[in-house]
């Protein structure tokens, strides 16, 4: 068991989180850990740029001339704001799609106050709005362009999902056979690995000349399309795009639900995942900040830029300050 965050209500200990964290190296290294760097869990939303990378070799990205912004959107879990929708109804589009082939389901932005904004717009929300709405299209769109069935795109035995599978296994260098799968919240499958496996697989991400030059070319235009489209990644208010803006392209990095996270460093061939046993996404997104500038590989005014999402204040039903949140372990 391993405490990594200290939830202090006045003078005393209130609460305690317990996770993980695994930084990797691209052959597999466990360079740094915390708790268990083996724990088995799913990958959750994490797993949209392998999954955006399957769009991308299935031929259906270039054949329906895709922009590298609706790139960045199938590896997103985005707020459903206006530009949201719009470019993934623009993405079905050009595969001569419409939302009612989306069948993610939908639900309010993630963001509470891009949700109210919405309802005061009077936006009804349909499947476009759901923050996996991208990953859905790319899974549709690489359906459509190979001739497959798109009534069935979210069952584990249609091609598109063993395609996903067969890469997530590829590029984790893990076995299929090994891989657990799951049934995530927008109804597709979902995949449990070990944190470390996973993050050897963005480590390559980060270093895309240890793949074949073809895929090697597909890893790059995912990692530069977050980078450069940080805000269709998850949007106004959000860790991954404000995370992504503030290092200026150094960084790509991907929420996934119940407090996963991954990062990858750019050009260093170095990754890290993290996971908190309670699944708190404020908690996970600050260990992610936190960890980035222990380790270093965040400066003290790029720290500072996020305050908002490593500094998580005890407030009171009077908006008063009575107590923190503390991250203090070795790693």
């Amino acid at each position: 068991m391993s405490i990594v965050a200290e939830v202090y209500r006045g003078p005393i200990v209130d609460l305690t989180h317990i996770g993980h964290v695994a930084v990797v190296n691209h052959e597999g290294e466990i360079l740094k850990s915390v708790g268990n760097p083996k724990r088995v869990t799913y990958i959750r939303s994490c797993a949209k740029p392998i999954q955006a990378l399957v769009s991308l070799q299935s031929g259906a990205v270039d054949a329906y001339g895709l922009s590298q912004e609706e790139l960045a959107i199938l590896c997103a879990s985005h707020n459903g704001e206006i530009v949201h929708t719009k470019t993934i109804k623009n993405i079905l589009e050009k595969a001569g799609l419409g939302v009612e082939f989306l069948l993610c389901g939908t639900h309010p932005s993630l963001n509470p106050v891009v949700a109210q904004e919405l309802s005061k717009q009077g936006v009804v929300l349909d499947n476009a709005n759901n923050n996996c709405s991208g990953k859905h299209s790319g899974m549709l769109i690489g359906a459509k362009y190979l001739g497959e069935d798109l009534n069935s795109y979210l069952s584990i035995n249609h091609p598109v999902q063993q395609r996903i599978l067969e890469t997530i296994a590829e590029v984790c260098e893990y076995k299929k056979e090994d891989i657990i799968i799951g049934t995530d919240g927008c109804g597709v499958p979902v995949h449990a690995l070990p944190l470390y496996k996973y993050a050897q697989g963005m480590a390559k991400f980060t270093k895309p000349e240890v793949f074949d030059a073809q895929r090697a070319s597909h890893v790059k235009r995912i990692t530069d399309a977050m980078t450069h489209y940080p805000h269709m990644v998850a949007g106004e208010g959000r860790v991954c795009t404000d995370l992504m803006k503030v290092c200026g392209g150094r960084v790509f990095a991907k929420l996934g639900a119940d407090g996963y996270y991954s990062v990858g460093l750019i050009d260093k061939g170095i990754a890290f995942t993290c996971k908190i046993e309670d699944g708190k996404i404020p908690i996970v997104e600050a260990l992610a900040v936190h960890v980035l500038y222990k380790l270093g590989y965040i400066t003290k005014t790029e720290f500072d830029a996020l305050e908002r999402y490593h500094k998580i204040e005890v407030k009171n039903h009077r908006g008063e300050i009575v107590g923190r949140t503390e991250f203090n372990f070795d790693i």
